[in-house]
């Protein structure tokens, strides 16, 4: 995952941490100084460390530090930020689960018979499943809209990865969101055996990944002192729209972490049913850096949709002409005379059979134009390939759950640095 906020200021303090790890030979300098920095070079014993900045609501800057895990069988020690279940509630649970599964061990091992055994083997894996849903349901975190979310819910029906929650990032920011501060930057190092001692790490994908896009409403798949770049799901404007049930937005959300952007920072738009990939800017100069390369069409976009039914054709590249449908909007229609042109090479991937028996063709578009609806069109119109997106609710049979369009690719070069951007998003689907 790439870290969702510039590493400025906060790597040089996390340099003046290290220091202070080295200098005082202990993790807890700030309290009694008795979990020794020599328990951090045993095999594997190493941890992550991190520092964020953050503003107040006066604009003070405080400064947060955090560690993985626990330390000397401490979940919080003072000078770092608390860990997110609180003591009383992390008591509570384990008064409830911890005595009748250590019971069971003791029973199993005083047990002559292997099927009792094997009863009781049964039963007590049953309790610790049950005593890890409890866990993942108590341990939540707060978002930055202030909603708090459990381990179950970011991670819906998925699997939920061993320590996910424990690591800093997640602490640092439910610190920040719960107290009223405003993340500004942040980063993590590790410290001890195990990695690189004192090398510098983004978040870790597997558990922080799901949890911090949660916390931030904001999937983050590129960020420097200009631009960021957003995996946008499907279902969210682009845009915010009129009437205050349509203000969620990639913007309202990248503002509400970035409060400096530009009110109107979205460098180019996404259908609200399209997921996928979007720039937005910083500030008002890459904004207009972005939409120059944009018009010179220097930025290369690739997208990744299932049509309907079987496409026979290897790929090729489409060229028609569409306007607004003014009695109907917000259709498109063809029009060679009145209408503008658009271009989209495609390719096929292959033919995908479906759990209900239909299938769908797999395809790549690159569209060389940025026509309204241009794929959808170009996909489903007979003068294209012919074959609706699935799910397309205009031109298609119908959403069931989504379109299946994901802008999957931005290619670029750097308006400011010069440096070649290639950015990707798997499609979910």
């Amino acid at each position: 995952m790439y870290a969702p906020l510039p590493d400025y200021p906060a790597k040089t303090h996390a340099r003046f941490l290290m220091h202070l790890l080295d200098t005082t030979g202990a993790v807890d300098f700030d309290g009694d100084s008795k979990i020794p920095t020599s328990s951090l070079f045993g095999e594997g014993k190493g941890r992550m460390f991190a520092v964020m900045t953050a503003l107040d609501r006066e604009g003070n800057e405080v400064l947060l530090k955090a560690f993985s895990g626990h330390l000397g069988g401490r979940r919080t020690i003072p000078g770092w930020v608390a860990h997110p279940l609180d003591d009383e509630t992390y008591r509570a649970y384990l008064e409830e689960y911890d005595p009748p599964i250590k019971a069971l061990g003791r029973a199993i091992d005083a047990a002559d018979d292997e099927g009792e055994r094997e009863a009781l083997r049964q039963e007590r894996a049953e309790l610790s499943s049950k005593a890890l849903e409890a866990y993942n349901t108590l341990f939540t975190l707060t978002a930055i809209d202030g909603r708090r979310h459990s381990l179950r819910d970011i991670f819906a029906s998925s699997p939920i990865p061993t320590g996910s929650g424990e690591c800093c990032e997640p602490k640092l920011f439910n610190h920040a969101f719960s107290h009223g501060l405003r993340p500004v930057s942040m980063a993590q190092f590790f410290y001890g055996e195990g990695k690189e001692h004192r090398s510098f790490h983004p978040p870790c994908q597997e558990r922080c990944a799901p949890i911090l896009s949660t916390l931030l409403a904001l999937d983050i798949r590129y960020q420097d002192r200009d631009l960021i770049v957003v995996n946008k799901e499907s279902g969210l404007l682009s845009v915010p729209g009129n009437g205050e049930e349509m203000q969620d937005s990639v913007e309202t959300r990248v503002r509400r972490l970035y409060p400096d952007a530009p009110r109107q920072c979205a460098v180019h738009r996404l259908d609200m049913d399209t997921s996928g990939l979007v720039i937005v800017a910083k500030h008002k100069r890459a904004l207009a850096a972005m939409h120059r390369l944009f018009r010179e069409q220097a930025v290369k976009k690739e997208y990744e949709a299932l049509l309907e039914g079987i496409v026979h054709q290897d790929g090729g590249c489409i060229t028609l002409a569409f306007r607004p449908d003014y009695t109907n909007r917000p259709y498109q229609i063809h029009d060679e005379e009145g209408g503008k042109e658009g271009t989209t090479k495609w390719q096929r991937i292959g033919v995908e059979k479906r759990a209900d028996g239909s299938f769908v063709t797999r395809v790549r578009f690159i569209p060389l134009t940025g026509r309204t609806h241009q794929l959808r069109l170009h996909a489903s119109h007979p003068l294209g390939i012919g074959c609706p997106i699935a799910g397309d609710r205009l031109y298609g049979s119908g959403m069931e759950t989504r379109l299946y369009l994901h802008a999957t690719r931005l290619t670029f070069t750097h308006p400011f640095t010069g440096e070649l951007l290639d950015i990707e998003a798997a499609p979910p689907f």
